[in-house]
C-alpha cells in the first residue's frame, strides 16, 4: 500500500509575537509544500519472519539526504506496551517516558547536538508512527520539501501534518471525499482535517514545547485564517494575493525572540500594551480586507494599497519590539526602491520577509527586484496565499512531481 500526502507552508500576513500576548494574528497558506510518501511494507517485502517485530521503520529525509532505520523489533523493546497498543482516535500527548524511550532510540544514531532540529524532527516522527501504526508495522516513509527550514515558513508543521495525514491514511482513519479539479489531489472532509490537525499538534509540540497551533492549523486546512486566544475563524479572499517571499537566509531563535519581546513587555508594560493593541488592530482590518470583493482594476488596486498600508504599519510596530535584523532591513530598502513593500514574517531576527506583489506590476520589474534581492545572497520565492490545506494521492500517484519512492 502506497499513500503521498502534501502539505502547505505558511506565512503570518499580520500578528506575529503580538498574538502572544492576546491580540489577532491572521495566516494563510502557500504553494509551498511537504510531501510525504508512505508505503506500508509486508513482511516478505521488509525481509522478516512472521509475527511482532519483523522488519523495519525506515525515513528517508530526501532534502538533507539523510536516512534513518528502526527495526520493529528494537522499537516494541524500547517504547513497549505503549508502542504496541497502536491508535487511530484523537491522540494523547507524548507522555515523558516515550520521549524519553525515543530519545534513548536516536542516541543509537548518534546526532550531534548542533543538530538538534533533527532530533526533534525524529521524534515526532517515531512518536506519530508508532502512536498511529503501532511499532511492528515495517514502513518506508519519503520526505521532500520545497520549504527552507527553521526560516519562519511553517517547515515543521507541513512536516507533522503531512507525515500525520499519511499515517491516518494508511491507518483507514481517515479518507479523500473530494478531488481538486485538473490536479489528481483529493481533499478530506472536516472532521478528518480535525483529526489531523489534532495528531499533528502532538508532533509540533514535541518539536516546539509550546507551539500556538496556528501553524499545523493553517497547513491542515489551508486558506487564510484568523487567530486569537486560541480561537480560529476562516477568512475567505475574493481576490487572488500574490507574495515576494525573501529567505535572508539568516538562522535564528524562536524562543530567545519571543522571550525577548516578553521581557520588553515586562520593562515597558503601558507602551509595549499599546503596540499590541494597534497590533491587533492592523489585524482585525486586515481580516475584512482580504474578504472584500474587488470587481474591477481601480477596486483590485485600491485593495492592495490598504493591505500593503497596513503590513508597512506592522513591521513598523514588529521594529518597536525589537525583533527586525540588519537582513530584514536591507530587504526593506530593496523594496522600497521598487515602491514595493514587505515586512518580515514569523519570529523575525532574519528568516522570511514577505513583499505583496501588486497585480498591475510588471513582470520586468519583479525580475529586477529578484536580482537584487538574490545579489545580497538572499533566495526568493514567488507564492500565491490562501490555498488548499491538506492533500492525497493513493494508487498511481501520477500527480506526485518525482520518483521520491
Amino acid at each position: 500500500m502506497e499513500v503521498r500526502v502534501r502539505a502547505p507552508g505558511k506565512i503570518i500576513l499580520a500578528g506575529e509575537h503580538a498574538v502572544v500576548h492576546g491580540s489577532a494574528a491572521v495566516a494563510a497558506a502557500i504553494n509551498l509544500y511537504t510531501s510525504c510518501s508512505l508505503r506500508l511494507l509486508s513482511l516478505v517485502a521488509a525481509g522478516g519472519q512472521e509475527g511482532a517485530g519483523a522488519g523495519a521503520v525506515e525515513l528517508d529525509l530526501r532534502d538533507p539526504g539523510l536516512a534513518f532505520s528502526w527495526p520493529c523489533a528494537r522499537l516494541c523493546e524500547a517504547l513497549g506496551e505503549g508502542c504496541g497498543a497502536a491508535g487511530t482516535g484523537k491522540p494523547r500527548p507524548c507522555s515523558p517516558d516515550q520521549l524519553a524511550a525515543i530519545a534513548r532510540l536516536l542516541e543509537e544514531h548518534e546526532i550531534p547536538d548542533a543538530k538538534i532540529w533533527l532530533s526533534a524532527g525524529l521524534s515526532a516522527f517515531l512518536f506519530l508512527y508508532t502512536s498511529i501504526l503501532g511499532c511492528s508495522r515495517p514502513g518506508k516513509v519519503v520526505v521532500s520539501s520545497d520549504l527552507p527550514m527553521g526560516s519562519g515558513l511553517g517547515s515543521s508543521a507541513a512536516f507533522c501534518v503531512s507525515m500525520s495525514g499519511a499515517l491516518l491514511t494508511a491507518a483507514g482513519a481517515v479518507a479523500a471525499i473530494s478531488g481538486v479539479e485538473g490536479t489528481g489531489w483529493e481533499l478530506f472532509g472536516k472532521d478528518d482535517l480535525e483529526l489531523v490537525n489534532q495528531w499533528a499538534f502532538q508532533g509540533e509540540k514535541i518539536i516546539h514545547g509550546k507551539p500556538s497551533g496556528i501553524d499545523n492549523a493553517v497547513s491542515t486546512y489551508g486558506s487564510m485564517i484568523k487567530f486569537k486566544k486560541g480561537e480560529l475563524t476562516s477568512l475567505k479572499s475574493s481576490n487572488p494575493v500574490k507574495m515576494l517571499i525573501t529567505d535572508t537566509r539568516v538562522g535564528r531563535n524562536t524562543k530567545a525572540l519571543v522571550a525577548g519581546v516578553s521581557e520588553r513587555a515586562s520593562r515597558h508594560p503601558d507602551a509595549m500594551a499599546s503596540v499590541f493593541h494597534a497590533v491587533n488592530s492592523i489585524s482585525e482590518e486586515l481580516s475584512s480586507i482580504v474578504e472584500l470583493a474587488a470587481d474591477d482594476e481601480i477596486a483590485i488596486t485600491s485593495k492592495e494599497a490598504k493591505l500593503a498600508e497596513l503590513m508597512e504599519m506592522n513591521q513598523g510596530l514588529l521594529q518597536c519590539m525589537g525583533v527586525s535584523h540588519s537582513s530584514i532591513e536591507t530587504v526593506l530598502q530593496t523594496t522600497l526602491k521598487f515602491n514595493l513593500v514587505s515586512k518580515l514574517t514569523g519570529a523575525g531576527g532574519g528568516g522570511c520577509v514577505l513583499t505583496l506583489i501588486p497585480t498591475l506590476l510588471s513582470n520586468l520589474v519583479l525580475e529586477k527586484v529578484t536580482a537584487e534581492l538574490e545579489s545580497h545572497g538572499f533566495r526568493c520565492f514567488k507564492v500565491e496565499v490562501g490555498g488548499q490545506g491538506l492533500q492525497v494521492c493513493q494508487g498511481d500517484c501520477s500527480c506526485f512531481n518525482g520518483d521520491v519512492v
